[in-house]
């Protein structure tokens, strides 16, 4: 399952001219890597596009899709929740809560992906943001072809606080065979589990373009505290370092022409830590193309 969006507040929108047909394209990878000072590998789901219908009105948004799968028996089982939300126009929150099943495993020696049915990924957090000055624009009437803007550039600043839970396993070591050997086996990962909270700050900005094009940008860095226990095959340690570091951001543009509009946006969320031997970064990225039909214009 695919994102599944609410923005603002959820009130009845009673005028049809606010309400629009949704087909949207999307392509996600929740992928996490591991760092050594001699290799580094990489963990990638595969079958990552989406097919999906949606409705939108002036409040909230709600979009379903389907996973494309090639037929390949090799595929990533995944459940993928995301909403949005925009409350008295100053206060933005976001969650989400993702369960993916069988990675894709990459690395740095040459060696042909590898693909891992029984690594395990599961990460659930959320983003809450106050912002300095009222937000003038809502990214629910953006996504749905229906901008309002009383001016061509804005641009404001927040603080905030984010929290996140993230586990990955696997039924023996998760390392490469590759490397395996060479480490000793106190560096042998079997799981991971961490806990962080924290504090970030944000900007988001919105552009009014000629031809019926908007852009907005916003990013949003952070620094937490966190919580990590690191499993072995035969043994666990916690890390010494407690410090996490994140980064949210997205670009999207907007373009409206009578009764049809369509919207391109990319959104991506890193998180980093260590794990004393290994540093480990977690990757969120998402590519979408929504075309909309307006119900009545």
């Amino acid at each position: 399952m695919s994102p599944w969006e609410v923005i603002d507040s959820l009130f009845i929108d009673h005028d049809l001219e606010n309400y629009s047909l949704r087909l949207f394209s999307d392509y996600k990878v929740k992928s996490f890597k591991l760092t050594h000072d001699d290799f580094k590998t990489r963990y990638v789901p595969k079958n990552r596009f989406n097919l999906g219908l949606g409705i939108a009105n002036s409040k909230a948004m709600l979009d379903v899709g389907f996973n494309i799968r090639n037929g390949n028996r090799e595929v990533t089982k995944r459940f993928d929740l995301q909403g949005s939300f925009i409350i008295r126009k100053r206060h933005y929150i976001n969650g989400y809560f993702q369960i993916y099943n069988g990675y894709n495993n990459k690395n740095d020696l040459g060696e042909i992906p590898r693909f891992r049915r029984d690594v395990k990924s599961r990460t659930i957090g959320f983003n809450y943001l106050y912002t300095f000055s009222d937000i003038e624009f809502s990214y629910t009437l953006l996504k749905a072809g229906l901008p309002k803007f009383h001016k061509n550039v804005y641009v404001t600043g927040g603080v905030g606080t984010f929290a996140v839970f993230d586990y990955f396993s696997a039924d023996g070591n998760i390392l490469p065979p590759e490397v395996t050997n060479e480490l000793n086996e106190e560096l042998k990962i079997k799981r991971y589990n961490g806990r962080a909270a924290g504090l970030m700050v944000g900007l988001l900005s919105a552009f009014v373009l000629p031809e019926n094009i908007i852009v907005t940008f916003t990013a949003m860095p952070g620094i937490a505290l966190m919580n990590k226990k690191v499993t072995l095959e035969e043994d666990s340690y916690r890390p010494k370092d407690p410090w996490l570091y994140k980064l949210d951001a997205s670009l999207a543009a907007s373009y409206s022409f009578k009764r049809y509009y369509a919207t391109l946006s990319y959104e991506t969320g890193v998180y980093s830590t260590d794990f004393s031997d290994y540093r480990y970064t977690f990757n969120l990225s998402t590519a979408k193309l929504t075309l909309g039909y307006k119900l009545k214009y």
